[in-house]
């Protein structure tokens, strides 16, 4: 197969690379339909976080069809089409039961083999996969892709937030994962949702998703412009989508005592004021999405055409064309790369 390898920041290769195999009897092999390049990909690429290894299989959104399944996999079938989560899981344990798989015991890399590649080895395959109720139109794909985890992503993040009717949200991010917070604020119910942005296109979309005011100011200008939206109170519920410490001390601040904090961007050097948060009054709730308990009524949505979270996706190229992805969206001039097989 063809696959995607980062040897080093700025270094991704397309190369020939093995199959996968079924390793574990809980293991499915998947033909990708489409793959992508993350937000949370371009740390390394920049070289902001360690390889964990040299090359480093890169990836870990994917959807396609099963081609081949391990003995002990039940709920996923050879040809069904599947959507997983970046996080295997068992999806039977107290904690998954609860809605936190990507907390679960029994959680690894749903992805080992990375996810920008033909063919994918996913462990925990019953657990993780979940099978669309039919095979999509073509046009769907994208946006089931997204449902892998910048959807997921941002539908946790606004519900953690608690975002929902009668409520203002503000979001603190305009990558894939903010943009698609605002779409979950609507489909919430949120009553207001205001989009923190200085792009025009990023800013068109996020108005498409359901954005009713866009902020471009940021740090305390940001602050006090939404404060001023909301008679000097703040949001109810601000999404945390970035993962820095300006975007960290953004959101609380924006936030009305008593109000939510979701936080979903990977954190990098990110530390809290404990005395500015003992009286600010906000909650925090966040981390890695669990991607998985959301996934069922995201495929719904998606496939009854009620949303389309696949609009994120506005550079579509080849998988060998891979490092082009990462330059686009290393430099700002795509939101979010889908790579086609």
């Amino acid at each position: 197969m063809r696959g995607a390898l980062m040897y080093g920041p700025g270094d991704v290769r397309v190369e020939d690379r093995k199959d996968p195999v079924i390793e574990n009897p809980t293991d499915a092999i998947v033909r990708l339909a489409a793959s992508c390049v993350c937000g949370s990909d371009l740390w390394a690429y920049r070289g902001l976080e360690p390889l964990p290894s040299v090359p480093t299989p890169m990836g870990h959104e994917y959807a396609g069809t099963v081609i081949a399944i391990g003995d002990a996999v039940a709920n996923v079938k050879v040809g069904d089409f599947v959507v997983g989560s970046f996080f295997a899981s068992d999806n039977t344990c107290e904690i998954c039961r609860s809605g936190y798989q990507t907390h679960c015991p029994q959680r690894e890399a749903a992805a080992p083999g990375g996810a920008q590649s033909e063919l994918l080895r996913v462990p925990l395959a019953d657990g993780t996969l979940v099978a669309t109720p039919s095979a999509p139109e073509p046009d769907l794909i994208p946006s089931l892709l997204a449902a892998s985890d910048v959807l997921g992503t941002g539908w946790f993040g606004a519900v953690a937030a608690q975002a929902g009717p009668d409520r203002t949200v503000a979001v603190v991010g305009d990558g894939a994962v903010g943009l698609l917070a605002v779409l979950a604020a609507r489909e919430l119910g949120a009553a207001r949702i205001i989009a923190m942005s200085r792009h025009a296109d990023r800013q068109a979309l996020a108005r498409e998703f359901g954005a009713t005011d866009i902020v471009e100011e940021r740090g305390d200008a940001g602050v006090a412009r939404i404060k001023e939206l909301t008679d000097g109170l703040g949001a109810h519920s601000t999404i945390e989508a970035v993962g820095t410490q300006e975007a960290m001390d953004q959101a609380i601040k924006a936030t009305r005592a008593g109000g939510h904090v979701g936080y979903v961007g990977v954190s990098h050097d990110v530390t809290l004021d404990g005395l500015g948060l003992f009286f600010s009054g906000v909650h925090l709730h966040g981390g890695p999405a669990p991607v998985r308990h959301y996934l069922p009524d995201l495929i719904g949505r998606i496939m009854r055409r009620e949303i389309d979270p696949g609009r994120v996706f506005d550079l579509v190229i080849p998988l060998d064309d891979t490092a082009e992805a990462y330059r686009a969206m290393d430099e700002r001039r795509a939101i979010k790369a889908m790579l086609t097989m």
